[in-house]
């Protein structure tokens, strides 16, 4: 093997292993977050600065992650970018998929619950005991909203469409039926904003990792037309993790430091508007569709690293 070789493979090698541990630290960032959130088990970072000796269980999952990561790119260091870029791109097509399902199936259960609440029709179905605990986002969000949740993924797991065309359809419909409604029988309640404004986030939100595949999103663009398809993809590959990538973290650093950030203490409190039990109790997930713009668009940009890697490879071949 020639000294060209050489410096080739430990290139594939340390691309790789820095994508992949960009992902493992992105799920070891989340495992210490749910630790910390249930069971009060420190940052990894207190280990350092607090010699909290129970920090200790987080540095090792993190450690596990930069071994995991380092078996990965040795592993596959035979094989080319496209690889690590299907794989990471079809994950957060799942994730995203599910995502939707989500909300689709929590947005449109939710609002007929507080329709129930709000005209008392509950009272009419239900006993006394489950009438109260409708009135309750603690018991709506655990017992409705969680399982929604799981059976989302299941659902995300056997569709294979992403639904954007969908949910943007529904958003329409629901506006209109909002307009008939207050202008033709004068009726409006605040749950029907809210399931407008929960969907719209949602497409919003979810749909910029798929926009991001696409190249769909808006480049601010000076030099970037006229550069050499190689520069173009060094350019992507460098703005994909110290802009992209940087970005991501920091809203995940500041979403989920402790019980009281933005993201967190939302959803640990099920919080809801302030119209109360006459509106949609899902105001805690729009602090959580935050965190999973972040999380999806983390993934995509490293999906997006590596297939630019794969296209600058193809031209030093070619």
């Amino acid at each position: 093997m020639v000294k060209s070789d050489i410096l080739i493979n430990k290139n594939l090698f340390a691309n790789r292993f820095l994508g992949w541990f960009l992902i493992n630290a992105l799920v070891a960032f989340m495992i210490n977050n749910i630790l910390y959130l249930t069971f009060n088990i420190p940052f990894a970072i207190d280990f350092i600065f607090k010699n909290d000796i129970f920090a200790i269980i987080p540095t090792f999952i993190y450690l596990i992650a930069f071994g995991l990561s380092f078996f990965i790119a040795l592993k596959n260091s035979h094989k080319s970018y496209i690889w690590d870029a299907d794989l990471l791109h079809n994950f957060n097509l799942y994730f995203i998929r599910s995502c939707f399902w989500s909300v689709f199936l929590i947005g449109s259960i939710d609002v007929i619950i507080a329709f129930m609440r709000v005209e008392e029709v509950s009272n009419m179905i239900f006993n006394d005991e489950l009438v109260r605990a409708l009135k309750k986002p603690s018991f709506v969000c655990t017992f409705v909203h969680i399982p929604l949740v799981f059976i989302s993924f299941v659902i995300g797991y056997f569709s294979k469409t992403l639904g954007f065309t969908w949910l943007a359809l529904m958003i329409v419909c629901a506006e209109l039926i909002i307009v008939i409604t207050r202008f033709v029988f004068s009726y409006e309640q605040s749950f029907m904003g809210d399931l407008v404004r929960y969907w719209y986030a949602a497409l919003f939100l979810f749909a910029s990792a798929y926009t991001l595949f696409e190249d769909g999103h808006v480049r601010v663009d000076v030099f970037y037309t006229n550069l050499k398809v190689k520069t173009k993809s060094f350019v992507n590959a460098t703005g994909s993790i110290f802009l992209g990538i940087s970005t991501c973290i920091a809203i995940l650093f500041v979403g989920f430091n402790g019980k009281q950030s933005i993201i967190n203490s939302p959803i640990l409190n099920f919080e809801i508007t302030q119209t109360g039990s006459v509106g949609m109790f899902v105001k805690y997930q729009l602090a959580a569709f935050l965190g999973i713009f972040a999380i999806s668009m983390l993934v995509q940009f490293v999906s997006y690293y590596f297939s630019s890697l794969a296209k600058m490879n193809e031209l030093k071949e070619s």
